[in-house]
C-alpha cells in the first residue's frame, strides 16, 4: 500500500543518481500526491504562472534515411508528406520575425537528417547568426552532430540544441533501429563539451510502458547535467508510419510523467511539445500545475498540427498565465 502522506522537502535536491524504482514509486504515488510535491518543487525554482514560449520551424522537410516508427519525414515509410529542400535564409528570417511578434523568446529550427554536411551546417549556421541578431533564442535540431560540427554551431552562438532520446534504452529497439541509443548520447555529449544548452526529452504514447517511462526520465535526470530544457511529447499518430494505430495514453499518465520530470529536474524547463492539439485545456492546465513551463507556439510542429495561438492566449487569460519574454536567468524561485 503507498502512502498517501507526501514526502516532498521544502528545499529540493539536484541529483544525478537516481534509482528506476524511486522513479517508479513517484509515478506510483497517489495523483494529488505527485502532483502536491511537483508544484512545491516548481514554486522553489521558478514564478508559478509563467510560461516560457517557442516556435518550431521545419527548415528542411522529409527524406530522412533514419526509421523512427513515429515519424511521417522517414524516407522508410509512407506518409502523405511532401518534401522540401532547406528552405532560404530570407524565408526562415521572415518567419522568425512573425514569430517574436506573436510572442515567441526563442526561435526553433528542425531539418530532417540523420547528420548535417558541413555544407548545410554553413548554411543553417547563418540562420542562427540572423535569429539572434532578432534578439530571439536559437535552438536548432539536425540529428545526429561530431564534436567539431558542436563547437561550430557553438561559436556562431546557438543557444541550444535538441536531440530527444525518445523513450527507454531497454523499448528503443522496438522504434529505432537506424541509430544507436549510444550514438545519441554522443550527440548530446558533444553539445554540452561545446557550452550549447541541452534540449532533450522524449515521445509518450509509442506503445512503452510505464517503466519504459520511468527509464527515459531516469536517463535524463542522470546525465552529468540535467538538460536546460526537457521537451515532453504526446504521441501524434500519422498515417503510413508503423505507429498510426498506437493505442491512446491516458491523459492522467502524461500528467504523471510532466510532475516526475519536474521533481527529477528542478531547474529545467519542462515543455508540452507535440500532441497539445489533441489535449484538452483541462489536461494541459494539470500539466502547467505539475510544472510544465514552456511551450510550442504556432499552428503546426514540423509536420504535425499544433494548438492554434488564439486557444493558446485564451487559455493564458484564463489561467492567469504570463508569457515569459526571456527564459535566461529564471531557474530561482520568484
Amino acid at each position: 500500500m503507498i502512502s498517501s502522506t507526501p514526502t516532498v522537502n521544502l528545499m529540493a535536491e539536484i541529483r544525478n543518481d537516481w534509482q528506476l524504482e524511486e522513479i517508479l514509486h513517484l509515478l506510483d504515488l497517489p495523483f494529488n500526491d505527485l502532483l502536491f510535491q511537483a508544484h512545491t518543487i516548481h514554486r522553489q525554482y521558478f514564478p508559478a504562472n509563467q510560461v516560457q514560449v517557442s516556435t518550431l520551424l521545419s527548415i528542411k522537410t522529409g527524406a530522412c534515411s533514419e526509421d523512427c516508427g513515429y515519424c511521417a519525414q522517414s524516407a522508410h515509410h509512407n506518409a502523405d508528406l511532401e518534401r522540401e529542400r532547406l528552405l532560404s535564409l530570407e524565408s526562415v528570417l521572415q518567419q522568425a520575425r512573425a514569430a517574436k511578434e506573436k510572442g515567441a523568446s526563442r526561435f526553433c529550427m528542425g531539418a530532417a537528417w540523420r547528420n548535417p554536411t558541413d555544407k548545410n551546417l554553413e548554411r543553417v549556421i547563418e540562420m542562427v547568426e540572423g535569429v539572434r541578431a532578432m534578439g530571439l533564442e536559437t535552438c536548432v535540431t539536425l540529428g545526429m552532430l561530431t564534436a567539431d560540427q558542436a563547437e561550430r554551431l557553438s561559436q556562431a552562438g546557438l543557444d541550444y540544441y535538441n536531440h530527444n532520446l525518445d523513450t527507454s534504452p531497454e523499448f528503443y529497439g522496438q522504434v529505432i533501429t537506424t541509430r544507436t541509443y549510444q550514438d545519441r548520447l554522443d550527440t548530446l555529449e558533444h553539445v554540452r563539451k561545446a557550452g550549447i544548452h541541452v534540449c532533450s526529452g522524449g515521445i509518450l504514447g509509442l506503445g512503452e510502458s510505464r517503466r519504459d517511462r520511468a527509464s527515459l526520465l531516469r536517463q535524463l535526470a542522470n546525465l552529468p547535467q540535467h538538460p536546460e530544457s526537457v521537451p515532453i511529447n504526446h504521441l501524434v499518430p500519422v498515417a503510413g508510419t508503423p505507429l498510426a494505430q498506437a493505442k491512446a495514453l491516458d491523459p492522467l499518465e502524461f500528467v504523471r510523467v510532466i510532475a516526475a520530470a519536474r521533481i527529477l529536474m528542478p531547474r529545467s524547463y519542462v515543455r508540452l511539445s507535440a500532441g497539445r492539439d489533441i489535449m484538452s485545456d483541462e489536461t494541459q492546465a494539470l500539466c502547467f500545475f505539475a510544472g510544465a513551463n514552456s511551450i510550442f507556439y504556432g499552428d503546426k510542429l514540423l509536420t504535425t498540427a499544433n494548438s492554434e495561438t488564439s486557444r493558446d492566449q485564451d487559455l493564458f487569460d484564463r489561467l492567469g498565465i504570463e508569457a515569459l519574454a526571456d527564459a535566461k536567468d529564471h531557474t530561482d524561485a520568484a
